[in-house]
């Protein structure tokens, strides 16, 4: 028995040494290539780059993983406790590992061996902050062990606290949610510190399989688990930190039922085409990485309420000009049968980009009205008025008659779209038909004197088509480009009140071409014309005089020192805006014209912080000496902040040439404006068959640009002119924006003269003239009651022509002069 024992207790030892080998040699072998844990210490996980409103509103959001890090100091007491009751109660007594659940595991693991069970992991949060960073989610033992491993090394470098902070910010919670805040944004679109017990338990339940406790999925599975979790917290409470909850509390908790809701989205800035915008900055500046991961703080220079009233404003001019010419669509869908409508209505195809427009079926068809029944299962009705602009489209410029009445557009069984009118028969809604426009536009709205962007849109609907054609679509400008010729004539010695020749022009463009014959659009002649005349009425023949005489170098100058175009080609066709640019360099060059001369950078970013709240960029560079965030007022002066913007154009010819646009709202084509009663200023362009129509507007403080076109370039049709298409929409703009704005007249610089002239031939202003108007002239140019007159070749004065003095200025005769 000696010797047995003696034997039996070397064997013992031997296999004691043996284990103790082999685990040495098993920490060795799987610890030799683990990963590096001390990474974690400066480990930044990636969170949700945010794009905020010039209000403050949140506007868009960008992130490849949605997670918004909080520090584990403000999560509230009753989430951790939720998190550690249902994951690892034992956190923080054990040392990474807890060996008790190990053994369970294994145990169990054995017992279902060989059933095909997936294997059950005694995983702590330790040990899944080791697995989440640092490793892959293969099930093995393999991994196992090197977790293990990892999670002893983590809790010897790290604190518990900051371990936790780890787990509940970088876990997976489903819907796209990473971390506890975001999931408690995601699936109840409340903060933290607003959840409610069985809402914190059911976040709490998802680290185990999020897909698996989907309510739209498994509700019943998903309640079980939550009330399991809440069974947790009670068998828990006041065991890990100091929240508690007592059993009639958890009673009611899990009687409740699981209101899973989206995130609240409609206090965002909807901005689709401003937020590509400032996404593709920021791709630019940063790089994706910092795009996607970097949590990003973005202050944009959008104006909600600006932004919704050009969005407004261009959507209902090109459905204004689509409904003119006629009916282009054809129903969404035909049912055959309209039993089970409403379920039908549902599956049928529904456009994107309909906005608040909605699909409805007809379900009857009369002469004055037809009865529609929508998703909701409501009825409404469609008045032949609200149809009856539904021509049909015979061409690009032709419609044929209005429909005879309701049932000649609207089948019984046709599904088509509509939108509510706000007008009630018989307490039914009236609708209006819809079709959507197949003609494109874009309108941006700027601060003449910052640069900053206020509202951009780019099409009809961003989800229809994400190209952005204000600030992508590269198109002729045409006649909006006229006042780069005229300021241009104005730095090379003529006045607003000069005398131009309007008159044929005809150009030999060289051997086997034709002669190059511009004309006016009304394809008249007008004679010896004031200039400013010229930008009022736009005349063609007029500002190519001018080019000609001036020189297309210096025009291409100026469209240059103006960003329109980098290398404007020098020939005449150019004057009347046949080179492309885009909307916003024009609105920007405008912008110059109308703060006085000074160069502006159009942006969509006003400032942009890091992760840690540090500004890494400002789009305003000015500097101001005396300005800081503690500076007690002591009666001192305000602090002066230079302006460095750089003077581009003389401040005295831009007032010029404010002044003639003004007179295009007052008495030219963009006459439209006028019943507005505010100072306001602009230009029309139209070009060659009306394939571009613009309006480029503005008031002492703001910008505004449109333009309307087909995306394939085609004529718009007969008389579609930026008077008709474009102007009405900056209109529209300007009537809701500065509805309650005060009035403030352009300003004057020094060394302007305003002097009465007459409006027919320019001179100053005598008792009897019938037409005169208010003229900016600079000082010392000042007219005399002698005309001056280009003629083409030469300025003079009209009386130096052999028998002029007996000769009158006769505006608008027509032919050569």
């Amino acid at each position: 028995m000696r010797k047995l024992f003696t034997a039996l207790l070397s064997i013992g030892f031997i296999g004691i040494i043996a284990g103790l080998g082999l685990f040495i040699w098993g920490l060795f072998f799987y610890g030799k290539d683990l990963p590096d844990y001390t990474q974690l210490k400066n480990y930044e996980p990636p969170i949700v780059t945010r794009v905020y409103a010039s209000g403050g509103n949140l506007m868009a959001e960008f992130a490849t993983e949605k997670r918004i890090f909080v520090p584990i100091e403000t999560v509230p007491d009753m989430v951790i406790h939720a998190f550690l009751a249902a994951e690892d109660k034992n956190f923080y007594q054990h040392p990474g590992v807890d060996i008790t659940g190990v053994i369970r595991a294994i145990k169990t693991n054995i017992q279902n061996r060989g059933t095909g069970t997936r294997l059950v992991g005694a995983s702590t949060i330790t040990q899944q902050v080791a697995k989440n960073f640092l490793l892959t989610n293969e099930v093995s033992y393999e991994r196992k062990i090197k977790e293990a491993l990892l999670a002893f090394r983590i809790e010897r470098a790290f604190n518990k606290h900051t371990i936790l902070e780890l787990y509940l910010n970088e876990i997976y919670l489903g819907r796209g949610a990473y971390g506890v805040t975001a999931a408690a944004l995601e699936y109840f679109n409340k903060t933290l510190d607003e959840l409610t017990i069985e809402e914190t338990a059911y976040l709490a339940a998802l680290p185990k399989a999020p897909n698996n406790y989907q309510p739209d999925r498994s509700y019943d599975r998903a309640i079980s688990r939550r009330n399991w979790v809440i069974g947790r917290m009670v068998a828990e409470s006041g065991q890990i930190n100091a929240f508690t909850i007592n059993a009639e509390d958890a009673q009611t908790a899990k009687s409740q039922d699981l209101n899973v809701t989206r995130r609240d989205r409609s206090q965002f800035i909807s901005a689709p085409y401003f937020a590509e915008e400032v996404r593709r900055e920021l791709d630019k500046l940063y790089g994706e990485d910092s795009l996607y991961k970097g949590g990003l703080i973005v202050h944009a220079s959008v104006d909600a309420d600006l932004q919704k009233s050009a969005e407004k404003a261009l959507r209902d001019g090109l459905i204004a000009y689509d409904r003119r010419h006629g009916w282009h669509s054809k129903p969404l869908a035909q049912f055959e049968t309209l039993d089970n409508w409403q379920e039908q209505l549902r599956k049928a195809y529904e456009p994107p980009g309909i906005g608040t427009w909605e699909k409805a079926v007809v379900l009857k068809s009369g002469s004055q009205t037809a009865t529609i029944g929508l998703k909701s299962g409501k009825e409404g009705i469609i008045t032949y008025n609200k149809m009856k602009w539904s021509a049909k489209r015979i061409s690009d410029f032709t419609t044929g008659d209005a429909p005879a009445n309701v049932y000649d557009r609207l089948k019984k069984g046709d599904v088509v779209l509509v939108e509510k009118s706000g007008e009630t028969v018989d307490e039914q809604d009236v609708y209006h038909l819809r079709q959507i426009p197949e003609v494109q536009g874009g309108m941006i709205a700027l601060d003449p004197h910052t640069g900053r962007v206020l509202a951009l849109v780019g099409g009809f609907s961003q989800a229809r088509s994400e190209f952005n054609r204000a600030t992508q679509a590269i198109r002729q400008p045409g006649s909006a480009f006229k006042p780069i010729v005229y300021l241009s004539a104005l730095e090379n010695g003529f006045t607003p009140g000069t005398l131009v020749l309007d008159a044929p022009f005809v150009l030999d463009q060289g051997p086997g071409l034709p002669k190059w014959r511009p004309q006016n659009y009304s394809r008249e002649f007008y004679g010896p014309t004031p200039l400013r005349i010229g930008i009022e009425k736009s005349r063609n023949l007029m500002t190519v005089r001018l080019a000609n005489y001036i020189g297309m170098d210096k025009v291409a100058e100026i469209s240059n020192r103006l960003s329109i175009h980098e290398d404007l080609p020098q020939l005449l066709s150019m004057s009347l805006g046949a080179g492309g640019t885009t909307l916003l360099k024009m609105a920007s060059a405008y912008a110059t014209i109308a703060n006085g001369g000074k160069k502006i950078t159009p942006t969509f970013i006003d400032r942009i912080q890091d992760r840690n709240g540090a500004t890494i960029f400002k789009h305003d560079k000015r500097t101001c000496d005396q300005c800081g965030p503690l500076i007690s007022w002591e009666n001192q002066q305000t602090p002066l902040i230079p302006d460095i913007r750089e003077q581009l154009v003389d401040p005295k010819h831009a007032h010029q040439m404010v002044s003639i646009m003004e007179g295009v709202v007052q008495r030219g084509t963009g006459v439209t404006l006028r019943e507005l009663g505010r100072p306001l200023a602009g230009k029309t362009g139209t070009t060659n068959e009306s394939k571009d129509t613009w309006f480029i507007g503005f008031s002492p403080d703001l910008v505004v640009g449109v333009y309307v076109g087909f995306d394939t370039p085609r004529p718009l049709g007969k008389k579609e002119t930026g008077s008709r298409i474009s102007a009405p929409i900056v209109k529209a703009f300007f009537k809701d924006v500065l509805e309650d704005e005060a009035i403030i007249p352009f300003r004057v610089p020094d060394g302007i003269r305003r002097v009465r002239i007459n409006a027919q031939d320019g001179t100053r202003a005598e008792l009897g003239d019938e037409k005169v108007i208010w003229e900016a002239f600079l000082a010392g140019t000042e007219p005399s009651n002698e005309a001056i007159i280009f003629d083409g070749e030469t300025i003079r004065k009209l009386s130096d022509t052999p028998g002029a003095e007996s000769e009158a200025v006769d505006v608008g005769t027509g032919g050569i002069y």
